[in-house]
């Protein structure tokens, strides 16, 4: 089974899922509605966490359609009925094949960044669309967290330490931290065509719905960050940081990018 650095098993990760859900679905939202999503389209959401834009997917398509939502630990996703057109499936994308092919829409949040193997999983995404179905992707450029406002000097200073000890592990563990700036350029050299992208970002302030993000991660991953030099002391004040009314961090840019698949008449047609 593919590795992540934060285990979706994990009891961190409900808190995780509820922050993403809370800050980007909306914008996710838009996104997917932006490939003409119809009723009656056959989907498939890659790492869909607790299901909220499957059964969102689900809504829109409506009985006609078909929505696969997949999930290396899909427990959190099962804690309610779905109708029988919304189907949840434990799969690992990277080593399982994918359960069908022709998808009117593809989309995947925050997968491919964690993933060794992106760029083959990418190329597997793109032919599992039909001709002309859409790939969405959404991944962050954990490169840009600029310090808004903090009560001092040594508070912003203090973030930035555990912020990048943190980035540090996500890169041993095999992710791209700066995944988000180049998914792009990935899909136009995946053959994808009507490419484009927008970034999202939203000003984070302390004890704030979305910088609980960073509590959670950094929670899950404690003892990795004691071992790469983060002192339980400082640990506990970055913990409180995020807490702190005067302090505003800026959100991960959420990079939206989606292409379409060719159709057969297209392939050898001009780009």
């Amino acid at each position: 089974m593919s590795h992540y650095l934060f285990d979706s098993a994990a009891a961190q990760a409900v808190g995780r899922f509820s922050a993403l859900e809370s800050c980007y679905d909306p914008v996710s939202r838009r996104q997917l509605e932006l490939t003409g999503l119809a009723t009656g389209w056959r989907c498939l959401e890659v790492g869909g966490g607790s299901s909220s834009l499957g059964d969102w997917l689900g809504d829109r398509v409506g009985p006609r359609g078909q929505v696969t939502v997949t999930e290396l630990e899909p427990r959190w996703a099962a804690s309610h009925d779905r109708p029988e057109h919304v189907r949840l499936l434990r799969h690992d994308v990277v080593h399982d094949p994918l359960p069908d092919r022709d998808y009117d829409l593809v989309h995947a949040r925050l997968v491919l960044l964690h993933l060794p193997e992106r760029l083959e999983v990418l190329q597997k995404l793109v032919a599992a669309l039909r001709p002309g179905g859409w790939l969405v992707l959404e991944e962050f450029d954990c490169g840009w967290t600029p310090v808004l406002a903090a009560p001092d000097a040594s508070s912003a200073e203090l973030f930035d330490r555990v912020h990048t000890a943190l980035m540090g592990l996500l890169a041993e563990a095999g992710a791209d931290p700066l995944w988000g700036r180049r998914t792009l350029g990935a899909m136009a050299a995946a053959g994808l065509r009507d490419i484009a992208a927008s970034t999202y970002a939203e000003a984070w302030p302390g004890g704030g719905t979305g910088i609980a993000l960073h509590r959670h991660n950094t929670d899950q991953v404690a003892d990795g960050l004691a071992r790469s030099g983060v002192p339980a002391a400082e640990l506990d004040g970055f913990q409180a940081l995020l807490r702190h009314p005067e302090f505003v961090v800026n959100s991960y840019p959420l990079i939206s990018a989606r292409g379409r698949r060719s159709h057969e008449s297209e392939k050898d047609g001009p780009r």
